[in-house]
């Protein structure tokens, strides 16, 4: 449990680094962390979702669901700042 915290909270750090970034390539950098976070969240998430019981799957499908968007939503930013970059 203490593993899926530490990680869901460097995917919101790593953004905030990425805001401040003082370089398209740090920014790029910054983002990707975020998304390695994230899959790592993802994971955590997955791993709890599969050793529960019935009801607390039920109550973690929206946050796995929520889980997965944020993945896209990272893996379309570090592909568009990658074109930006180059």
């Amino acid at each position: 449990m203490k593993q899926v915290l530490r990680s869901g909270t460097s995917v919101g750090a790593n953004i905030e680094e990425a805001t401040g970034a003082h370089t398209k390539k740090d920014f790029t950098h910054s983002l990707n962390i975020a998304k390695k976070e994230a899959y790592e969240t993802n994971y955590w998430l997955r791993l709890i979702y599969e050793s529960n019981t019935e009801m607390v799957q039920k109550r973690m499908i929206n946050l796995l669901n929520e889980s997965e968007e944020i993945l896209k939503i990272l893996t379309s930013s570090v592909k568009t700042a990658q074109k930006i970059d180059n």
